[in-house]
Formats: structure tokens, C-alpha cells, sequence
């Protein structure tokens, strides 16, 4: 699905991974090689790509500033990434050895800046609304610090609730899809209510990416090549297992929550097992598409068009996605 958007972006899409490259560019020789090494593994780059389509969504064209805005939420976000190692001591991701095991923890912060700084400078070099958006990237950025602040708090005490999860999450996750979105509507001069259904969009998006990726960690047989339990021997509390909470009942509740928090052998599978048979995948998987119908319904203040209907298929996809 997502390589098939690619191809039909042509060349907008060749423009943004271009013009990554192009902002990545140091004559320090350890740096370059190092940003090579992450861009011959790229993920999913679905910001970015989101947004191109909701660009042209909102206006049919993609502009100079669009492709600018495009490339700094995927240089972002991997700058959050390059952080996250290091907080977390990954050691692997996408199946790859992490700048962080390879180089150390301060050489993977001091690229996650370089990155992040090459964002900023991709917003800035933007004609129109970079004002606007370097205020929302920025936003953004509190967001994601805060959010990840407010997981560690929670994940030491274990008590993390329902309420806590989704502020976790909507800073975490669904502020970076809702400032790719908004800020690719602002590129292309967007009227207030698209400019709006825009950063909607984006926003349920990104709270569905999460929910789903957070359903993985409970599923041995997806068949992505994702470890499981990860998220249980962090002490991350999400969505299923809060699900499997509401059908237990407070006394499985209050012994499953003090296994957590106490870790050890046989935590993971004795919780991976509590969430399956208490129904919690089932239900954090109707939230999940409780959230795909909201992004869907942002779309009807589009025009119809091609790429309109590559939103809907992109937000229809989370609801079953293998990657």
C-alpha cells in the first residue's frame, strides 16, 4: 500500500527524499556515513508521505513549502527516534543495529540533534507560514518530550490508567501526524475549516498508528518480525492490557499491575496470556477503528479526488497493517 502511494507521488515524492539527503549533507566524514547507514534503512517515511497526499488533497498541488514541511516531519521524527534509543538502550531497530549500539549514546543524541536541527532549518527555509509552523513543530516538540516524561513517571508507579494512555499517546504519536498535516494544509494556503479537518485527520491517524502498535506487542503471530512483550518489561501499561483490565475485574487488575511493577522472570508471558484471555485485543481493536472512522470522516471537507480517496485507504489500512 504505502509503496504504491509512492509511486503514484512520482516526482513530489522523489523531491522530499532528495531534499532529505540534501539537508543531511556534512563534510564531517563519521556523521555522513553514519546518516547514510539510517537512510538505507528508512522505515515507513508515512509522514512525510502524508504529507504530499493531504497537500493534494486540500489543493490538488504540491508546492516548494510543501516538500520543505514534508522533509522536516520525517527528519523529526527520526531525531525522536535516535533519542528514544538511547532512553530506552535499544539495541535493534528495523531489524538493524541502532546508532546507539554501534557508536555509543552520546554520538546517537548528538546525531538525533543533528537531525532535529535540520529540521528546523527545512521549516525555516519555507517562502510562506514558516512562522506559523516552526510554532507548531515546536509545539510538537514539547509534546513529545512531555509525553515521554509523563510514560517514565507512569511505567516507575505502574498506574498508568486510560486517561493517562491517550495523553501519552496524543503527545507521543498523534502530535507529530496532526502538525504534518496542518502544516501541509498551511503550504498550500488551506481555508481555516480544511486547515482544521487537516490537523483532524492527522490527529486521529496518529492515535489509530499507536493503538495498532501497541496491539502488536500482545501479538506473537503478526508475522512483522516485532518482538513482543517490550512494552511490558518497560512497564508501559497501553491500551490492551487496560482493555483486559475492564473485563477482569479490580482484583486481577491490582495482582497483574503489581507483577508489573515488581518485573521479573515470566512477567512477560504470564501478561501477554491475562491480555488474550480477557478480551483486550479485541476491544483496543474497536477503539482502533473507532479512531480509523473519525480520521475517515475529517475527509469529507476535501474536494473529491484521487488523493481524497488515498486518505481514506491509508487510514483503512491501520486497521489491519502488517508493516
Amino acid at each position: 500500500m504505502l509503496e504504491d502511494i509512492k509511486t503514484y507521488l512520482g516526482d513530489d515524492w522523489d523531491r522530499v527524499l532528495e531534499g532529505i539527503r540534501a539537508y543531511l549533507s556534512t563534510d564531517i566524514d563519521l556523521l555522513g556515513r553514519t546518516n547514510d547507514g539510517l537512510l538505507e534503512h528508512p522505515g515507513k517515511q508515512l509522514r512525510p508521505l502524508l504529507a504530499l497526499l493531504m497537500a493534494r488533497a486540500c489543493s490538488g498541488a504540491v508546492n516548494e513549502d510543501t516538500v520543505r514541511f514534508a522533509i522536516a516531519s520525517e527528519l523529526l521524527h527520526n531525531a525522536t527516534l535516535l533519542h528514544d534509543d538511547v532512553a530506552d538502550e535499544a539495541d535493534t531497530r528495523r531489524g538493524k543495529p541502532t546508532v546507539r549500539a554501534l557508536l555509543g549514546p552520546n554520538a546517537s543524541v548528538l546525531v538525533g540533534d543533528f537531525w532535529l536541527v535540520k529540521a528546523m532549518c527545512a521549516v525555516l527555509d519555507g517562502a510562506d507560514g514558516q512562522d506559523r509552523v516552526i510554532r507548531i513543530f515546536s509545539r510538537t516538540l514539547s509534546d513529545l518530550a512531555e509525553g515521554e516524561m509523563l510514560q517514565l513517571q507512569k511505567a516507575t508507579l505502574a498506574d498508568t490508567d486510560e486517561e493517562d494512555y491517550f495523553e501519552i499517546i496524543s503527545r507521543k504519536t498523534a502530535s507529530l501526524f496532526a502538525a504534518t498535516s496542518l502544516s501541509a494544509a498551511i503550504s498550500v494556503n488551506a481555508s481555516e475549516d480544511v486547515e482544521q479537518a487537516a490537523a483532524d485527520f492527522g490527529k486521529y491517524l496518529g492515535l489509530a498508528f499507536q493503538i495498532r502498535d501497541d496491539i502488536f506487542d500482545y501479538m506473537p503471530e503478526s508475522g512483522i518480525g516485532k518482538p513482543v512483550g517490550v512494552d511490558i518489561v518497560e512497564k508501559k501499561i497501553t491500551l490492551p492490557l487496560l482493555c483486559a483490565f475492564g473485563n477482569a475485574g479490580k482484583d486481577e487488575e491490582r495482582r497483574i499491575r503489581e507483577k508489573i511493577k515488581a518485573g521479573g522472570q515470566g512477567v512477560r508471558d504470564e501478561v501477554i496470556a491475562f491480555v488474550r484471555e480477557n478480551g483486550g485485543i479485541q476491544k483496543a481493536q474497536e477503539i482502533l477503528e473507532e479512531y480509523i472512522g473519525k480520521a475517515i470522516g475529517m475527509t469529507g471537507v476535501f474536494p473529491r479526488s484521487k488523493d481524497r480517496e488515498l486518505l481514506v485507504s491509508l487510514a483503512k489500512t491501520l486497521s489491519h497493517r502488517t508493516v
